[in-house]
């Protein structure tokens, strides 16, 4: 018999704030962390979790328990990746407003098209990736993000004011993790939202995109824009809170550093694609080697090497070489 999970009681962090532990079975990030922010009239949850049944069970419990109806509730999303805004269409109200930026927001319509699935696969094979093996279909989408893309949102932009319950916040715009990522501040408490951008025990999974864009050259940009800000806890998308923003960054810019360092040392073997580099890297998984990880672990570790590479690219340090008719990309040192 199924051992039978309870849905863990909301924990105010602070005054008005909740914090909703929200399970991610089945994914090692484990738990996404939900914030609810309580007002008079109408209230404020920052992301969600995914449209999975374990995820909307702790949320409907948790709505329940503050005594808070869907339809009092609106919703601010950090980012597009499903644990953050995959639940919004079972919890959205007909009246609930729901405030992202346009760029994440364009992005996850963009996942409901088949063809921004065949892009991002053969951007991967022309990285070196030897077989995707994922099954995609609209209709797996559909209920992956539980019809969140059919949902006109409010888009926010860096600097717009949102207030909710007590609190005063600022939209802050951290591209990087996402190309729209954005974090709320509230600059009376120096409470900072942090979504996916700052997380405790844990880096940011930086890939690519598509594009020109840098991504990793954003993040780090967007780490030094939040570095300068007065913050006393950093409340994020995943793990504990952080005390000490400033330290905490200072880890996460010294991670891609040596990232940044090692792959250099990597291509003194010569040309190869972002694949062949993500083989040879060292990843904190507990895997004997680089054939056990399973496709989703390379998938992502490929896609971390092609965001480092890139970024070398752009500071001049190695060069990108296309063969096979530019069906195919290695680097090597410049």
């Amino acid at each position: 018999m199924a051992k039978e999970v309870h849905p863990v009681m909301p924990q105010e962090i602070a005054a008005n704030i909740y914090l909703i532990s929200v399970p991610l079975p089945r994914n090692p990030l484990r738990v996404l962390n939900s914030y609810l922010i309580r007002g008079e009239k109408r209230h404020l949850m920052i992301d969600t979790g995914f449209n999975w049944p374990e995820c909307k069970a702790v949320q409907f419990e948790a709505l329940a328990r503050l005594g808070i109806d869907r339809g009092d509730l609106d919703f601010f999303i950090t980012h597009a990746h499903g644990d953050h805004v995959g639940l919004l269409g079972e919890l959205a109200a007909e009246g609930s407003v729901v405030y992202y930026s346009r760029t994440d927001a364009h992005i996850v319509k963009r996942f409901m098209q088949p063809d921004y699935w065949k892009a991002s696969d053969q951007f991967y094979r022309m990285h070196g990736f030897p077989v995707i093996r994922i099954n995609r279909n609209t209709d797996d989408i559909d209920d992956y993000i539980a019809r969140a893309a059919k949902i006109t949102p409010v888009f926010v932009e860096d600097g717009d004011r949102l207030e909710a319950g007590p609190y005063q916040f600022t939209c802050v715009s951290t591209p990087g993790h996402s190309p729209g990522h954005m974090c709320l501040y509230e600059p009376e408490q120096q409470l900072f939202f942090s979504g996916d951008h700052i997380l405790d025990g844990i880096t940011s999974n930086i890939t690519p995109w598509g594009g020109e864009l840098d991504c990793l050259g954003l993040y780090l940009e967007s780490l030094k824009k939040v570095e300068a800000m007065e913050i006393k806890v950093v409340l994020p998308g995943h793990r504990s809170l952080i005390y000490d923003h400033r330290r905490r960054i200072s880890e996460l810019m010294e991670h891609h550093r040596r990232r940044l360092a090692e792959l250099l040392e990597i291509l003194r073997a010569g040309e190869m694609t972002a694949y062949q580099a993500a083989s040879r890297m060292h990843w904190d998984l507990k895997y004997d080697s680089w054939e056990d990880f399973p496709d989703f672990q390379k998938w992502f570790a490929t896609g971390e090497a092609v965001a480092h590479l890139e970024h070398l690219a752009v500071l001049g340090q190695v060069q990108r070489v296309h063969s096979n008719d530019g069906e195919l990309m290695k680097y090597k040192i410049k």
